[in-house]
């Protein structure tokens, strides 16, 4: 990942506070899909990263402040991720530029994120009148943070994964223990994981234990959630497999990779964290 080193992340930054798309850098995925032994042609999961932006402002024609906030749905199958340093500068720029309408702005966020991630992506814009009124995650499955336990692995062990030989079952478990490293600065990331299958049944106990040994583990937020896919299935072997990491916001943003092979994208429920 030498490439990163010319990215903003990790690096210090000048705030341009007039509209400058310029400012958004992309991250190839297939580095990180590489590692995992990932061929982007035939993954094993559908999905979308959705991106939530707290720190939106711009200006209505007269000069008057506006605020907002931004949700991006990003699909897993653009050949690259807006690096999230750069997406904050981004957005920040826009504080003192015109607009017109709430509907230009929209269409901006939209086009500029879409050439930088290398295909189509979706951009919605909430007042905080109207994102106070979105429900919030509820707590659905097992949490598996209650069990008691020794542990004693904290670097990635996805040996740790077991099931059961019993007859096929469908289930969720859901663990707010999730804690990784981003792999350029080392900064911590936190977030709560759900994972829900049909097939042989999960251990709780050993799916808690496997949370924890990504303690120490170093990802972008997608690649750790397709990290965990790809160990489900290949320690599980389930029929049908989604994981969801709703992770806790870092520069006014969250970002929630959804992989799934069954699934649609899960509502995007913010978290107690968010």
């Amino acid at each position: 990942m030498s490439y990163l080193k010319d990215t903003p992340l990790g690096r210090s930054s000048d705030y341009v506070d007039e509209y400058t798309p310029a400012l958004l850098c992309p991250v190839p995925r297939w580095d990180a899909r590489e590692s995992l032994e990932l061929e982007d042609t035939a993954l094993p999961f559908h999905g979308t990263d959705i991106w939530n932006a707290y720190e939106l402002s711009w200006l209505t024609e007269k000069g008057k402040p506006v605020v907002a906030m931004c949700e991006l749905r990003i699909p897993c199958t653009t050949p690259n991720i807006v690096e999230s340093k750069s997406l904050k500068l981004y957005l920040n720029s826009f504080a003192n530029t015109r607009f017109e309408k709430r509907e230009e702005v929209r269409a901006a966020i939209e086009k500029d994120v879409a050439h930088v991630v290398g295909g189509d992506i979706e951009v919605l814009l909430f007042s905080l009148e109207d994102a106070a009124t979105l429900p919030l995650w509820e707590d659905k499955g097992q949490c598996v943070d209650t069990i008691d336990l020794n542990f004693e692995h904290y670097n990635y062990n996805p040996e740790l994964l077991l099931c059961d030989q019993g007859p096929e079952q469908t289930g969720q478990l859901y663990s707010h223990l999730l804690r990784s490293h981003c792999p350029v600065t080392n900064q911590p990331d936190w977030a709560t994981v759900v994972v829900r299958y049909t097939g042989r049944a999960i251990s709780p106990a050993s799916f808690l234990r496997y949370v924890v040994s990504l303690r120490n583990h170093q990802g972008f937020h997608e690649q750790i959630i397709e990290q965990m896919f790809v160990d489900l299935m290949a320690q599980c072997s389930p029929r049908h497999l989604t994981v969801y990491g709703r992770f806790t916001r870092r520069g006014g943003i969250d970002i929630n990779p959804f992989r799934s092979n069954s699934e649609q994208a899960l509502p995007n429920r913010r978290t107690v964290r968010q």
